[in-house]
């Protein structure tokens, strides 16, 4: 019965009418995933008195990280590891130039400079971490996908620890109204993550199919299609969280996202499947992943999050500013896979 469901389900993307219904369904389960797992996240953190940045952080970034940690463990398990290697830098990109970039642009907001500290610590170490194995060793070895996971657990277990330590007095009129039980709201959690987790495969599968229906090349549909569907939970609740008035929370969750690609996504790919850095295409001779993405992924994290961490507030211009470059590197991706550069 299960296989002839999966078959069924696989057979809707052959057709045009398929692809368009599952491409409907994807986004209808993204959307309302999305505002259940934010009104929860948000009830959670009241219920505990922790700074919404760091629910947004842990919770939220591990639900909507979810279609990542997902693809890259199948393929890791199927021998083929190194799909988790463009995943992380390719979504990191994603989700700092274009979804944060938006909620930054259209509504900038304040933001705790104690509680943010802690995750761009991580991330940067983090991502230091990736670029000895990609620039010095040439390789992700087991040992390493090992330490990135032990990173991951640290993180965890510093941002609950912080986040216990200094509770946060939410607004009066919020604690006195009235709230749902943590059983809920945690049910609620569990349920909308899948929901979101479904919804981006949905989307992702019938957009590839769409379209090479239309004709187009499928390298520029992996730049830019599907590298927009599996960060598509990330935006949906970013968006969802701002239309709620939670600017902080859409911060921490792309923070907190972009610090588990690297450390929970590259690193159990990484140790269920060790694999060299793969040659994939070339600008100038070079390998563009560390001629252009890992230096990019960097710098787009350190214009987000440098500024903030000492003024405090995030600024239209960082958004705007990241827009443009998000805009550029799609533009410079389909060049080379078009073989024009």
């Amino acid at each position: 019965m299960l296989e002839q469901f999966f078959a069924w389900y696989n057979g809707l993307t052959d057709g045009l009418w398929g692809s368009l219904l599952l491409f409907a369904v994807g986004v209808v389960l993204l959307i309302k995933g999305g505002d259940w797992f934010v009104d929860s996240a948000v009830g959670i953190a009241k219920k505990f008195k922790v700074p919404e940045i760091i629910i947004g952080a842990t919770v939220v970034s591990i639900g909507t990280t979810l279609p990542e940690v997902m693809v890259s463990v199948t393929a890791a398990i199927n021998n083929n590891g190194a799909i988790a290697y463009g995943n992380a830098i390719g979504s990191i990109i994603c989700n700092t130039a274009l979804i944060a970039a938006l909620t930054i642009a259209i509504r900038p907001a304040p933001v705790d400079k104690k509680a943010i500290a802690t995750p761009i610590l991580f991330f940067f170490v983090s991502a230091a971490i990736y670029m000895i194995a990609a620039y010095i060793f040439g390789r992700f070895d087991r040992w390493l996908g090992i330490v990135m996971l032990l990173v991951f657990g640290a993180y965890m277990a510093m941002t609950i620890y912080k986040g216990f330590k200094n509770p946060v007095q939410h607004e009066e009129e919020e604690e006195n109204a009235p709230s749902g039980s943590l059983v809920r709201d945690l049910i609620v959690l569990v349920i909308s993550a899948a929901l979101i987790a479904i919804g981006a495969d949905m989307l992702e599968g019938s957009s590839v199919s769409l379209a090479t229906m239309a004709g187009i090349p499928t390298e520029v549909v992996g730049v830019t299609v599907v590298a927009l569907c599996t960060s598509l939970p990330e935006l949906v609740t970013a968006v969802t969280a701002l239309a709620k008035g939670h600017g902080a929370l859409s911060l921490g969750n792309i923070i907190g996202a972009n610090i588990f690609n690297l450390v929970l996504v590259s690193g159990a790919a990484v140790t269920i499947s060790p694999f060299v850095i793969p040659e994939g295409s070339k600008l100038f001779g070079f390998n563009t992943s560390q001629l252009i993405e890992i230096p990019l992924m960097v710098a787009v994290m350190a214009l987000m999050t440098l500024p903030t961490l000492f003024k405090g507030k995030l600024r239209r211009w960082q958004g705007i500013t990241l827009l443009c470059i998000y805009v550029a590197f799609v533009v410079l991706q389909v060049l080379i896979a078009l073989k024009v550069v």
